[in-house]
């Protein structure tokens, strides 16, 4: 079983008892969540991996990170070099996550159902054959864009079982007291992978093309099966699961509409995924036809994003307290970054602008992700998640296109200001309501140099 945290780092049990009764009351509103007793010592900022089955899920899934941006950077820019266009770069996107935006609720489903190991060695098996089909291709010189656009739907539709399940499995991992630390480790190793796979990615372009990237994919998924198959049972954290009867699509969505922690972080995630996650189309506009950058600058940009998300996640690892407006308030700041990125006057600025974009971008993806969880029953939470993915995954269905045919008819600069203005609109509309239903108000005192501007009740009240 999972090793007691050390006394520094400890999660009281009343903490814990806190967050079971709050996913537990359908109706609960919407206070801060605490998740530590006291600030953590930076030796246990991911101190879930001391749990042994985490580990080696943490090992093999930061190597399947790593191919899977490899994949998806070789893929796009293969594409934008056989069409020719930005749009169909939007168009592949858009195939490979339709499936989540149609299908999303139904994965949930099966994933408060069935076994999520056995889901997750599945799917990744799945995920490699595509991998090896797509680098077999490309590696004898048939590849045409009809067979990447295929096979990127088919992907879609594994990501469809795979998303939820892996999302549920995490907590089978470590149990509730490390549940939001893991999330955060996930996140880290998600940007890191972010940081090393395009920078592998954009070299293997320029050197052998985008097969062997696609071969490496195959070859991770392999190994993300072997270490699903490494866990040891008897140390997860399983929960029994959830008999099939009519309804229980409805019975997620009812329940997730009626906690404020939830349904608020998946609007602003509707928001930010139509119209700020496919920011990698908008990167490769901006590295062949603005910078004229090739394979490797864009490979570069996309690394300069994970380089800011691995520090947000980071700085999410440590956060002490999940609050609805830390949600609302990153996804503010990141669509301003892409704002202000628009307006960078080189490659060096605007490298630096995504770094900023990058932080703020997994700081709002971390906190609403870790809102959802934790204030989701166990027995519900495949289908709430599921609900929560379908959103954040399948809104890129809608925005790839878009703003690949923004970046192409009008301009990359214009598409990127539509992509940042509209979540930061949308978050400044949301704070002002949550700010109007729970009395706050912005107070701004000079004299406080730790804490210049914060927010503070107006009346007693609940606090957002």
């Amino acid at each position: 079983m999972a090793p007691p945290p050390p006394s520094a780092a400890n999660v009281s049990q009343p903490v814990i008892d806190s967050i079971a009764a709050a996913a537990q009351a359908p109706d609960s509103v919407t206070q801060p969540i605490a998740v530590v007793s006291e600030r953590l010592p930076w030796r246990h900022t991911f101190i879930s991996l001391k749990v042994r089955n985490f580990k080696i899920f943490a090992a093999g899934h930061f190597i399947a990170v790593i191919a899977l941006w490899m994949q998806r950077i070789a893929q796009d820019w293969l594409v934008l070099q056989l069409s020719g266009s930005v749009t169909a770069v939007g168009i592949t996107v858009a195939l490979q996550f339709t499936p989540s935006l149609l299908l999303g609720p139904w994965g949930g489903m099966m994933a408060d159902r069935f076994a999520k190991r056995r889901i997750l060695i599945l799917c990744q098996s799945m995920a490699a054959v595509l991998a090896a089909a797509l680098a077999t291709l490309a590696l004898t010189g048939h590849i045409e864009v009809w067979q990447v656009y295929l096979i990127a739907f088919a992907l879609g539709l594994v990501t469809v079982l795979d998303q939820p399940a892996r999302q549920v499995f995490v907590n089978e991992l470590v149990g509730p007291a490390y549940l939001r630390n893991a999330i955060s480790v996930n996140s880290t190793t998600f940007q890191l992978g972010g940081l090393i796979g395009p920078a592998i990615a954009g070299i293997l372009l320029n050197a052998v093309g985008a097969g062997w990237a696609f071969a490496a994919n195959a070859a991770a998924c392999c190994s993300t099966v072997s270490m699903l198959l490494l866990l040891r049972k008897d140390e997860l954290h399983v929960t029994a699961p959830t008999p099939k009867r009519k309804g229980m699509l409805k019975e997620g969505l009812r329940y997730a509409l009626s906690k404020p922690t939830i349904y608020w972080p998946w609007l602003m995630a509707g928001f930010v995924s139509v119209f700020a996650m496919s920011l990698p189309v908008l990167l490769a506009a901006f590295a062949d036809h603005v910078f004229d950058a090739g394979a490797g600058g864009y490979g570069l940009l996309n690394a300069m994003v994970a380089l800011g998300a691995l520090s947000g996640a980071i700085a999410s690892a440590r956060r002490r307290v999940l609050r609805l407006r830390t949600v609302v308030f990153s996804a503010g700041l990141y669509g301003a970054m892409l704002c202000l990125s628009a307006a960078a006057p080189s490659m060096v600025w605007f490298s630096l602008a995504m770094v900023l974009s990058g932080f703020w971008s997994l700081m709002f993806l971390t906190a609403a992700n870790q809102l959802v969880q934790v204030s989701a029953n166990m027995a519900i939470r495949g289908r709430v998640m599921s609900l929560y993915v379908m959103v954040l995954i399948g809104g890129q269905a809608i925005g790839g296109p878009m703003l690949g045919w923004l970046a192409e008819h009008l301009e990359p600069h214009t598409a990127l200001l539509v992509s940042g203005g509209v979540p930061a609109s949308a978050a400044t509309v949301v704070g002002i309501l949550l700010a109007r239903k729970s009395s706050l108000k912005l107070k701004v005192d000079l004299r406080n140099r730790r804490q210049m501007v914060r927010i503070v009740p107006q009346a007693s009240g609940a606090r957002a």
